[in-house]
């Protein structure tokens, strides 16, 4: 392994560990076993070396969602499945759930900025997604970065922001079949 992935995987651990704010590029060094200058080599500052984790990450999340479509199945489970998968994601990858409980603690300006990119980028691939569809004849044309935003939002909502007013999750099934009655159905031709 090269130096610069140790860096990162080093910085990768350090960020998950202990989130932006109060990782040090000296916290780094000693977990990647180098000299802080090493550091400086290959990433300018801090918040460089962050945003190429961030990349990286986003990178693994486009890929776990793309692995669960299904070659010729319909746009809506492919849909459905890309955008479980990338919630599933965003609650069990370490780093990014130490990101989402930073910016509630302790609102991280940097942190925020990043939450922020990684929500439109998932809008894009969704976005990209939906476009593919058009393009093939499943779905009706639209404002796709709408109904993007709108499809991520209503997922989020359901996966996420659901429990914290009711006592029980919706499962995988019941979120499928509602959004497939309302969103989906008014999307496919």
């Amino acid at each position: 392994m090269d130096r610069r992935q140790e860096i990162l995987e080093a910085a990768a651990k350090s960020f998950s560990l202990f989130g932006y704010k109060a990782t040090t590029m000296d916290q780094v060094a000693k977990i990647a076993n180098v000299g802080k200058g090493t550091i400086y080599t290959f990433f300018a500052n801090k918040e460089e070396l962050f945003n190429a984790i961030v990349v990286k990450m986003i990178n693994e999340m486009r890929a776990e969602a793309d692995a669960v479509s299904v070659e010729g199945a319909p746009f809506e489970q492919n849909a459905h499945a890309r955008l479980m998968q990338m919630l599933k994601f965003r609650g069990t990858h370490q780093l990014y759930a130490k990101l989402i409980d930073e910016e509630k603690e302790l609102r991280t300006p940097a942190v925020g900025e990043v939450l922020q990119a990684i929500e439109k980028e998932i809008v894009f691939y969704v976005k990209e997604k939906i476009e593919k569809g058009i393009a093939k004849g499943e779905v009706k044309p639209c404002d796709t970065e709408l109904v993007a935003y709108m499809l991520f939002k209503a997922y989020l909502a359901l996966v996420s922001d659901w429990t914290k007013t009711h006592d029980e999750e919706l499962s995988e099934e019941r979120i499928a079949a509602l959004l497939n009655g309302t969103i989906f159905k008014s999307l496919l031709i």
